[in-house]
């Protein structure tokens, strides 16, 4: 790919912007995860509680991507990304002023914290749509690893949870959301070629195409398992090694780091060799490290080194599949931004309320990562019987200029 052909072809201040709204938004959209020891401590909560707590905001975040997405697309990405960012500041302060006292209280501000979450629907839009086809997976890359911000809370919300309270880190937080949040608003710009806002029923006949669905399905694996596995780590290298929270979050932080980074790679890869394949190698290594994991390993070292192979492989494939799906929806990129990041959300939700509930009826871990490991390999089957069907119609060569 021509460096230069990609640096012309759309908004790099945009894109720039892009990159930071998301990340800090992901930042805090999984803040109770890596707090999570902390907040369980003082409150009291066992392990079901625990895996509920981390997942409540995911699951927020997966339902409000449909609004956000409906929402893009009547008032542009920029002011809808601009109401979801002024509710999740709210909702901070306000956690901070007054404090979280109980465990309903925390799934109370899970919930508004959703709205960070859907903070995807937004960014990715607002990216897509000045990048043309053969751009669209690195674009899309670069837009999408503010996953990154996961790691940021990892990294730093433990050891200031131990230094100043968890409580008032919902306060900190609030001071690069608020930076991030002014630069978004003067430097982001929506493309000129925004498609007209439809009636809210149009919105939703996407739904009676199944490739709708797949893609839903697809990105439930690879997004899910990662959003999943960002927001219990710490809980469960605390739990199952007994690391400290603060040494957990370190643990955590790499994990993150490594599944985020490389989503622009996953884009730029699935740009060359063609998302379809790129897709079909990540769900492969993704089951294998998962069921490496769903075995069980004896010390926290060996845990870290395949989690983070786990994380590279579900990393790059949420870029692969976000390479295919503007080729396939490129109208309706805002619908099915939200509606396959809600299935995203859904799968992280799944993912890290089961492995808590696990842990409170088996004592172990284990069948939570083999039950999503298996899920994996049922998404590589899935891709395998459509991948045909898709390279002789719309990714055809003859019509479109990205590899499929």
């Amino acid at each position: 790919m021509d460096k230069q052909s990609f640096l012309k072809a759309g908004h790099p201040p945009t894109l720039l912007a892009s990159f930071l709204y998301f990340d800090l938004a992901f930042m805090v959209w999984v803040i109770l995860g890596p707090l999570g020891v902390q907040i369980a401590k003082d409150l009291g909560l066992d392990h079901a509680q625990k895996g509920l707590m981390v997942a409540v905001p995911v699951l927020a975040g997966a339902i409000l991507r449909i609004f956000m997405g409906v929402l893009v697309d009547h008032l542009k990405p920029k002011m809808a990304g601009a109401i979801g960012q002024v509710i999740v500041i709210c909702a901070l302060f306000v956690a901070w002023q007054f404090g979280i006292h109980s465990y309903e209280q925390t799934l109370l501000l899970g919930v508004f914290l959703g709205f960070a979450g859907a903070a995807f629907a937004v960014a990715l839009p607002l990216a897509s749509r000045w990048y043309p086809p053969e751009h669209q997976g690195t674009a899309l890359g670069i837009a999408g690893a503010g996953n990154s911000g996961t790691a940021l809370a990892a990294l730093f919300a433990p050891g200031l949870a131990a230094a100043f309270g968890w409580t008032n880190v919902f306060g900190l937080a609030l001071i690069p959301l608020a930076l991030v949040f002014v630069f978004y608003l003067v430097v982001a710009k929506d493309a000129p070629e925004c498609p007209p806002a439809k009636p809210l029923t149009e919105y939703f006949k996407v739904l009676k195409d199944k490739d709708a669905w797949w893609f839903m399905f697809f990105y439930s694996v690879t997004f899910g398992g990662f959003v999943g596995l960002a927001s219990s780590l710490t809980i469960y290298f605390n739990t199952q090694y007994g690391l400290d929270a603060k040494m957990a979050g370190y643990f955590t932080a790499a994990c993150v780091f490594a599944g985020s980074l490389v989503r622009p790679i996953g884009g730029r890869v699935a740009d060359r060799v063609g998302g379809i394949k790129s897709l079909s190698v990540m769900y492969v290594f993704a089951a294998i490290f998962l069921a490496i994991v769903g075995i069980g390993l004896p010390e926290a070292w060996m845990a870290l080194g395949v989690f983070v192979l786990a994380m590279l492989a579900l990393g790059m494939g949420n870029g692969a599949v976000f390479q295919l799906v503007p080729q396939r929806f490129r109208k309706e990129i805002g619908v099915m931004t939200g509606l396959v990041g809600m299935a995203g959300g859904v799968g992280g939700f799944y993912l890290a309320s089961s492995l808590g509930y696990a842990k409170q009826v088996t004592g172990s871990y284990q069948l939570g990562f083999m039950i999503f490991a298996g899920l994996a390999l049922a998404a590589l089957i899935g891709l395998t019987s459509v991948k045909t069907r898709w390279r002789t119609t719309w990714g055809a060569a003859h019509l479109t200029s990205a590899r499929i």
